[in-house]
């Protein structure tokens, strides 16, 4: 690790992010030709020739939708995120757009923006008006929460603490999700069982095929009537159309989305913010602090924590000689590896492996030096897509 890691720069990150990036290993930039890794918020890279170099990226968010996973897993690249960095920030965006929806703020801001200051009567019409906003309290409520990460879990306890009954659906929940869940949140089965029972309903999903237009024509119909639908996930998981068709029939009392589009903007019963969800200085530093500290601890060590695309594999240092292996999950590839240090008079000191969908991950602590002809050797075993050997300076 003499050399300087290359990291290219695609937005403007958290000075304390990068500071995480000590100068004498890391050199950082926005045009830097052959990157080690990169770090990116919301670039999009779909169209981007990421070069060959590149081992790893960063998102500096949650959401990897800009980036081409799919293609840098054929590379045996990670694709690293930050979940949870930014969840205090969308939990409490989500419970102000509960308010703005519960008590009308919008339509009063607005009246009172059109208020003449000269006005001798802007007293009265101000007490003749309000009746017009007059909204109703959270507590007492009932809201409906569709996927218990750490957002979803923030915003149920949030709610619980503001008096409101909570109904919780996520098919997939996590072990450390489940015990973050307070205990007053009732379990649903279905999101229609969300639906059915809740004033509000906020949803906390990623934009995968299986939760496009999840809340759609054939199902917003078994909202309550004048229920509030809060989208604080992504822009895909909501049928647009079937909002605007709920909205004029009154069946939909509201739409509270960070996402405006032209179809929505403007229209009757839509609340639409510029993508407010993480736009907080301390999100953005949580943010880029962890994919910072996750991509030193890739670059340096090898081990993954919070990539997308690979097994999370993490092992103490017990040698100063590393070997980190992106390949193919197929049977044997263990074995092959094994062997092949086996045959150079390498011993194992460690090892793990671990896998995830089509990919897997190796680490191997060996006691020796391994030469080149070893690194090339374990390359060309058939699956292997990445060799990386990851010696600690003397």
């Amino acid at each position: 690790m003499a050399n300087q890691f290359q990291i290219l720069i695609l937005n403007q990150i958290s000075a304390l992010g990068l500071k995480r990036l000590p100068a004498e290993r890391y050199a950082t930039g926005k045009d830097i030709a052959a990157p080690d890794a990169v770090m990116v918020r919301s670039a999009d890279m779909h169209a981007m020739d990421i070069a060959h170099s590149v081992r790893a990226i960063g998102r500096a968010g949650a959401g990897t939708n800009n980036i081409p996973v799919k293609a840098m897993s054929q590379r045996g690249v990670p694709v690293f995120n930050a979940p949870g960095a930014n969840a205090n920030a969308v939990k409490e965006l989500v419970i102000a757009g509960m308010l703005l929806a519960a008590r009308n703020i919008a339509g009063a801001l607005d009246f009172v923006s059109r208020l003449d200051a000269a006005d001798p009567e802007m007293d009265k019409k101000v007490e003749d008006g309000k009746k017009t906003f007059a909204g109703y309290e959270l507590s007492g409520q009932t809201l409906g929460i569709i996927g218990l990460g750490k957002i979803g879990c923030l915003v149920a306890d949030a709610a619980i603490k503001l008096g409101m009954n909570v109904y919780g659906y996520d098919p997939e929940i996590t072990v450390d999700a489940a015990w973050s869940l307070p205990s007053q949140v009732r379990k649903a089965h279905s999101v229609a069982e969300v639906l059915k029972h809740s004033q509000f309903v906020s949803l906390h999903v990623p934009l995968v095929e299986a939760t496009r237009n999840l809340i759609n024509a054939d199902n917003i119909g078994a909202m309550r009537h004048g229920a509030v639908l809060l989208n604080f996930s992504r822009e895909g998981v909501v049928s647009e159309e079937a909002v605007l068709a709920a909205l004029a029939e009154k069946k939909l009392g509201r739409y509270v989305c960070d996402f405006p589009s032209a179809a929505i903007n403007g229209k009757p019963g839509i609340i639409a913010l510029p993508h407010l969800g993480a736009s907080t200085q301390e999100a953005e530093e949580n943010c880029a602090v962890m994919v910072a500290d996750q991509l030193v601890d890739y670059l340096e060590h090898g081990n993954i924590q919070n990539a997308v695309n690979f097994p999370n594999v993490s092992m103490p240092r017990e040698s100063a000689y590393r070997l980190a292996i992106a390949n193919a999950n197929v049977p044997n590839m263990v074995g092959q590896i094994s062997t092949a240090l086996a045959q150079a008079g390498l011993n194992i000191h460690n090892m793990v492996n671990k896998s995830r969908g089509e990919m897997a991950y190796t680490l191997v602590d060996v006691d020796s030096q391994v030469g080149q002809a070893v690194i090339d050797g374990i390359a060309g075993i058939e699956g292997v897509l990445v060799v990386r050997y990851l010696p600690l300076d003397a």
